[in-house]
């Protein structure tokens, strides 16, 4: 400790002497993008730029240094990880930390210095279209995976920057929604996993939001970043702006935002570039604001060895190496859910199918290219249809028939969906006081218009297209040995920069699944996506297995899974709902507004939300199903100085399989002085038993686990009393119950 202390007082030292030698022009420089991924820096004393990348999924391909256009090289192919979301099925941190270091060591091959990553915003409607980027609607369950994440990424000596801080809970209105957020809801759900990247994680840079809170854009907000942020939580690392979130150069300029990164090519203009270095010459404000910018942009630097003793000891990474597929692909297997499998329907045994029938374009469709800035150049994607012919060799008939119809949108080449965004931007109130929302709402109105008649076009185009797809499907499906369906969602529904319209899954697919059905009890239907959908056919279904955007091995694991090789242990990191009425949003109509929107259901989201009001989802948090059966026993708690709990219960593998349990731990206090949820997720671990074995589980619960934030005294409290401890495999499948007392 000693060492790390004495160490760090000399990095002071030394980044106190670099700012007493720089001009005000080259801090500056620092505090601003140069180029659209690069920030400037002071070649005279051998300070480089700060290059970043997207990464959600992966280092995003290479673009021109001022044009949103690819370079066209090709030596900018990387692999394609498992979404965040797939990542959060496998409820296993370990996995997270190998996410974590394979995009951490490519994003330094690739010679990047920030990877803009994880996303860790809590899942409020299922309607958001980036959900698919972030983990879970439970804060408990994103910040012990966001931690060993950021860790992973870390130590190939590039920065995480964790996003979107904070609240980023809709895509519509995105630059310019203000949420009304109370602070408990704002203490409990939504900033937890940031807290825990920063004092547990130890993340280098954070990302600020576009949106609002509480009036104030989170990019110049200065109780979220030099209050919480800093204040409370000690962060001392690099906030950096998402592209075109910085509005204003005074409020940018007198609060914790360190660089402004937009997604213009006039560099010179940004906010915290020639308008504040006038502003401070003519005395408006302070060039002490610019030094602490420099200054946390400089240790983070002296933290990447970018620059100091160090330098020569940076970490070289490297990208598309086997190791990186392997983990890639053990993510996927073990993000796979299976929802339901009657009657043992899975796994299906190879050597009795001689003709399968594969329908949906799902089975075949590519998913690395698509969804905004999570898009990635991938080196392979093996598409279900692939991972089926592969596993399954030449002895089986394997046929393919699209099933329904996909419009194609054609991409282009001379620019992307952030080149076609320049003009939303340049629409908000950038810079001005006052909004012009008649104005907006109009346009917005329009814009509607257009996009409603055009679905509308789309939909009459798919209509007439199905009527021969559904036949030739449904006539295929009667004469095979075996019929999977793989349908669900893609990056032209699943995306940033707009919220889905609803929860019905498109190209008339619950129709097509019906119909299958019918003449198929037995089909195994499947699905690829971001966000849960509505399955009004889910009760005539014999097994459902889902898989968010799973990687470049997607079609290898969803093959394993199918055929028995691998035993499903995923399970849901947010609730399935048998439709989107049912959701806190859907019932409060707080979603998808522009202008302003209240969170009003406050702490109820998500699984809270169907307990409070009693509401039965298609499929709960937390569930999953095995081909192997856990048998739990033997629950005994122990307080510990009257503030921890300590919790000991078995697992028992009854099945004839090696398998993996997640075993959840929720607390339900029983005479709460405030309201509070019905239960809330505060432990869990993942269990691998062979076939008959039993093992003991011990988890520790702390007494912060058992508090709530008090918004008189601000801050957390741990009342005592009785608190029930459920213990189960998923929020509805409780096996054990106790009994625990807090003095």
């Amino acid at each position: 400790m000693k060492s790390e202390s004495k160490k760090n007082k000399k990095m002071e030292k030394e980044i106190e002497k670099l700012i007493q030698n720089m001009t005000l022009d080259e801090k500056i420089s620092m505090i601003h993008g140069v180029e659209l991924f690069k920030s400037g820096g002071v070649e005279r004393l051998g300070i480089p730029g700060v290059v970043s990348s997207d990464g959600p999924m992966g280092v995003r391909a290479q673009f021109m240094s001022d044009r949103w256009i690819a370079s066209g090289n090709n030596d900018d192919s990387v692999s394609y990880l498992p979404s965040n979301s797939a990542l959060a099925s496998t409820w296993n941190p370990y996995r997270a930390y190998e996410m974590g270091h394979v995009l951490g060591t490519e994003a330094r091959g690739r010679g990047k210095d920030v990877i803009l990553a994880p996303g860790i915003n809590i899942k409020r409607s299922p309607l958001c279209g980036r959900n698919f980027e972030y983990m879970s609607e439970d804060p408990k369950l994103t910040a012990a995976l966001a931690v060993p994440f950021v860790k992973g990424v870390q130590e190939n000596d590039v920065a995480a920057c964790v996003k979107h801080f904070a609240a980023n809970v809709q895509e519509t209105d995105r630059l310019m929604v203000d949420e009304e957020i109370d602070e408990r809801t704002l203490y409990e759900l939504y900033l937890p996993a940031f807290k825990a990247a920063v004092q547990e994680g130890n993340a280098y840079s954070i990302m600020g939001a576009y949106n609002k809170i509480n009036g104030v854009h989170c990019c110049e907000n200065k109780n979220l970043l030099d209050v919480i942020l800093r204040g409370e939580w000690g962060f001392d690392g690099t906030v950096i702006s998402d592209w075109g979130g910085v509005h204003k150069t005074r409020e940018a300029a007198q609060c914790s935002m360190d660089i402004e990164m937009s997604v213009f090519a006039d560099f010179d203009d940004y906010k915290m570039a020639n308008p504040l270095k006038e502003a401070i010459r003519r005395g408006e404000i302070s060039e002490k604001t610019v030094d602490a910018k420099v200054r946390n942009i400089l240790r983070m630097m002296f933290r990447l060895k970018m620059i100091g003793k160090d330098k020569a000891e940076r970490k070289a990474g490297s990208y598309n190496t086997p190791d990186h597929r392997e983990m890639a692909l053990r993510t996927a297997e073990e993000s796979m859910i299976l929802l339901k499998n009657d009657k043992h329907t899975l796994p299906l045994n190879p050597s009795k199918i001689k003709k399968l029938v594969v329908i949906g374009q799902n089975a075949v469709k590519i998913h690395s290219d698509g969804g905004g800035s999570a898009e990635i150049k991938a080196l392979y994607e093996i598409c279900p249809l692939m991972g089926l012919k592969c596993y399954l060799g030449g002895n089986t008939e394997v046929k393919y028939l699209k099933g329904y119809h996909v419009p194609e949108k054609p991409k282009t080449f001379d620019h992307n969906w952030q080149a076609d965004s320049l003009d939303d931007l340049k629409n908000t109130d950038i810079g001005m006081a006052v909004r012009d929302e008649a104005n907006e709402q109009e346009m917005h109105r329009r814009d509607e218009e257009q996009r409603l008649a055009q679905i509308e076009k789309e939909k009459a185009e798919i209509h007439e297209k199905n009527k021969e797809l559904f036949v030739q499907a449904v006539e295929a499906a009667k004469n095979a040995d075996a019929v999977i369906f793989v349908g669900g969602l893609n990056h032209d529904i699943d995306s940033e920069g707009f919220d889905r319209s609803d929860m019905k899954l498109p190209y008339e697919q619950d129709q097509l699944i019906e119909a299958l059905l019918d003449v198929r009890k037995d089909m195994i239907v499947t699905f690829v996506g971001g966000s849960p959908v509505e399955m009004p056919w889910r009760n005539k279904a014999a097994a459902i297995l889902w898989s968010y955007y799973a990687g470049m091995e997607t079609g290898n694991a969803f093959a394993k899974i199918i055929f028995g090789d691998i035993n499903p242990s995923g399970k849901l990191a947010e609730t399935f709902p048998k439709k989107y009425d049912d959701c806190a949003t859907g019932q409060n109509g707080q979603f998808g507004a522009w202008g302003n929107i209240k969170l009003e259901e406050g702490l109820y989201c998500g699984y809270r939300h169907f307990d409070r009001r009693h509401i039965a989802p298609a499929f709960c948090f937390g569930h999953g199903l095995s081909y192997t059966e856990f048998v739990y026993s033997s629950l005994t708690l122990k307080a510990e100085k009257g503030k921890d709990v300590k919790l000991t219960f078995t697992v028992k593998n009854d099945g004839s399989r090696v398998g993996s349990e997640v075993v959840q731990v929720y607390i339900a206090p029983i005479a709460p002085k405030v309201d509070r949820p019905d239960k809330e997720l505060k432990a869990f671990a993942k269990v691998e038993l062979a076939p008959g074995k039993s093992r003991k589980v011990s988890l520790l619960l702390k007494q912060q686990d058992f508090a709530y934030f008090d918004e008189h005294l601000h801050e957390f409290i741990a009342d005592a009393g009785d608190y029930e401890i459920l213990v189960g495999a998923s929020c509805e499948d409780i096996r054990l119950k106790g009994i625990a007392t807090l003095s």
